[in-house]
């Protein structure tokens, strides 16, 4: 019996080591889980309203990074100014403190001459050229100059043609203007414009102009449609000229240094969809921008649409004033 037993214990003994050693191998062989892929989350501000154009096309631009790096990437939008103004966030990207911003190209002159050229008084007057003119050699060109500043230009998205209104007088001619208080962006050739036409440039941050214009401090302001629309101004002001006396691009840009440290695969993700995204976004202005001028005369706006030429003449100063400082090549390259 006694020699039963202690066979029995040796033969149990064997199993529970043939069974740990297998458990033991099977540990080993078991392959170690695969690391979460790194997931990236880029912060843009801009200043417009969540129904406006900026806001629209970065949505898109969110949807495709999204589907195009399987949920790896993904936008963080900040509307409405939140972060700031145009200027703060141009200058977040440059320092590093804000990942990507979409800017109309006025506050861009404070970086670099170059951006002037998009500025000057009806040098562009047919988007589909500008287009061409944006997403080629002289586009790109552009956009380089702000490298140094630590800034990457993605790409130019549209704004669209600024048209003028105010709470004074209807505006058909130029000499209309003369004394009206007009606020502008900060940006030397728009004050450069209007001072010239004999208006009284006040230069303000976006998200003052609502209710400056609502008190009477200053007469009027000039933004595209879309613009004067979705920030209401129908409700503060009378008028509006479709004078489309500047064309106003929208650059996106992200921090270069941010942007050179993402895997490559991103980087290519980022590239391709903000491509499409520009794509979507400047179709979507041209369809709105063609219902605002019924939706505004509905909203109670008295519509005017002046001659363009005799702008034009009465702006063309201008072009010599700032041609040494944007260059000729890049002038003569933009002028229609």
């Amino acid at each position: 019996m006694f020699k039963r037993l202690i066979l029995l214990l040796v033969v149990l003994s064997l199993v529970f080591s043939v069974v740990g050693c297998g458990a033991r191998q099977a540990e080993q062989k078991a392959p170690a889980p695969a690391p979460a892929p790194e997931k990236f989350a880029i912060r843009v501000a801009h200043t417009t309203s969540p129904e406006s154009h900026y806001h629209q096309g970065l949505l898109k631009f969110d949807e495709l990074l999204r589907a195009k790096s399987n949920g790896r990437v993904e936008l963080q939008i900040f509307h409405s100014a939140q972060l700031g103004s145009e200027r703060d966030a141009i200058e977040g990207v440059s320092l590093g403190t804000l990942e990507m911003t979409l800017v109309s190209s006025a506050p861009l002159s404070g970086f670099s001459d170059k951006f002037l050229a998009f500025d000057l008084p009806f040098i562009i007057q047919d988007r589909q050229k500008a287009y061409t003119v944006f997403d080629g050699p002289i586009g790109k060109e552009i956009l380089a100059s702000l490298e140094p500043k630590g800034i990457l230009g993605l790409g130019i998205w549209e704004n669209g043609f600024r048209m003028l209104t105010n709470n004074k007088r209807p505006i058909m001619n130029p000499e209309d203007v003369k004394g009206l208080k007009i606020r502008l962006m900060e940006n030397p050739v728009h004050v450069a414009t209007f001072k010239h036409l004999g208006a009284h440039p006040v230069p303000m941050p976006f998200g003052e102009v609502f209710t400056a214009l609502q008190q009477g401090t200053i007469d009027g302001q000039e933004n595209p449609l879309v613009i004067i629309n979705t920030s209401k101004f129908y409700e503060v002001q009378k008028h509006v000229a479709l004078t489309g006396h500047f064309y106003a691009p929208a650059p996106l840009l992200i921090n270069k240094k941010f942007f050179d440290g993402l895997p490559q695969d991103i980087q290519k993700i980022i590239l391709e969809a903000e491509k499409e995204a520009r794509t979507w976004q400047r179709n979507f202005c041209i369809q709105l921008e063609g219902e605002l001028v019924a939706k505004l005369e509905a909203a109670g706006m008295q519509v005017t649409r002046p001659d363009k030429k005799a702008w034009q003449e009465a702006t063309r100063p201008i072009y010599q004033q700032f041609e040494a400082r944007i260059g000729k090549d890049i002038i003569d390259a933009l002028i229609q």
